[in-house]
């Protein structure tokens, strides 16, 4: 019996039975069992993981793991895929217990085999033409929203143990003035998967300063990303979300393709909304700090729980930003 499996949206799954039938009308009872079975398992969490991938069918002319030649054995093989389901549900909710959470992340579903057409909002155009867009929001249908944290300022170990045991995506907009005194926090950071952004050297006010100024605080800080990280930025964010048309000219000379600004804030006590009706919406980006207690009523911890706790109530994901802009 050949197993096709087959991925649907929110996160579910399912199979299908397919190929030649040799066997009894008994041994079809019995791998419908199994399907049902392993499949009752699987969509019986209830936090939202997705499962991991089910066995790969041998290459044709392979030997199988299991069983007598030729046959595959279905039953270890859906066996071995539902302990793995019930791992990875234990291991979510260990991790969502031990940092405080009430409930463990929703798990993003697979991001679009092609990144959304991203345009300027309206509103937030300049004078120039054919300019990195300048947006607060990804176009999609998905229930997923962005994270991402600016400045640098805290570099808090607790932070980025928590985002990987909690398998939380997000994205780094950094100034050099307040990552350089720890360039391997960030280093560390990258490694487990986060992107390094542009954020510029020193955090100014864009507008109040002319082109060639912008161009140095925004390209100098390309080039130093590119050296001391190994890429270049493609992202880029204006201090205070401050920008003019010189600044998207400066930052597009030096290979940066999109502006992405922020929809949200969350903060360790509370969220702050940029849309009327203080609410979240699918692609929304959000913005939050690397600030401890010295600056705000909390740890980054304790903002990652306030945040978690607002996005999983309101039944969104965290998905990562690069894979749709």
């Amino acid at each position: 019996m050949q197993l096709v499996r087959q991925k649907e949206q929110k996160g579910s799954f399912r199979f299908a039975v397919g190929g030649p039938f040799r066997s009894t009308r008994p041994a079809r009872v019995v791998g419908a069992a199994l399907l049902v079975g392993a499949l009752g398992s699987a969509c019986a969490a209830p936090d939202g993981a997705a499962p991991p991938k089910a066995p790969a069918k041998p290459a044709p002319g392979q030997p199988h793991a299991q069983g007598a030649p030729g046959a595959p054995d279905a039953a270890g093989a859906l066996g071995s895929y539902a302990e793995r389901v019930r791992a990875q549900r234990a291991a979510r909710v260990a991790a969502a217990k031990k940092w405080g959470l009430d409930k463990p992340p929703i798990d993003a579903p697979e991001p679009p085999s092609v990144k959304p057409r991203i345009t300027t909002r309206k509103g937030f155009e300049t004078d120039g033409e054919d300019r990195p867009p300048v947006f607060t929001t990804v176009p999609t249908d998905q229930r997923v929203v962005f994270l991402t944290i600016d400045d640098g300022s805290e570099k808090d170990p607790d932070l980025l143990r928590m985002m990987s045991e909690l398998k939380i995506p997000y994205s780094a907009f950094l100034s050099d003035y307040l990552v350089k005194t720890d360039y391997g926090y960030f280093k560390k950071m990258q490694s487990e998967g986060v992107t390094l952004n542009n954020h510029t050297l020193t955090h100014p006010y864009l507008p109040g300063l002319d082109y060639e100024d912008q161009r140095r605080e925004i390209c100098d800080m390309q080039d130093l990303i590119r050296k001391r990280f190994g890429k270049r930025p493609e992202l880029f964010r204006p201090p205070y979300g401050n920008y003019n048309d010189d600044s998207l000219r400066a930052a597009k000379s030096c290979g940066v393709k999109a502006v992405p600004l922020w929809a949200a804030e969350a903060f360790p006590d509370h969220m702050e909304w940029r849309e009327w009706d203080e609410d979240l919406h699918p692609g929304d980006i959000i913005l939050t700090h690397f600030r401890g207690k010295g600056d705000w009523p909390g740890t980054m911890p304790d903002m990652i729980r306030k945040v978690m706790k607002v996005l999983t109530d309101k039944g969104y994901a965290v998905a990562k930003l690069e894979d749709y802009v």
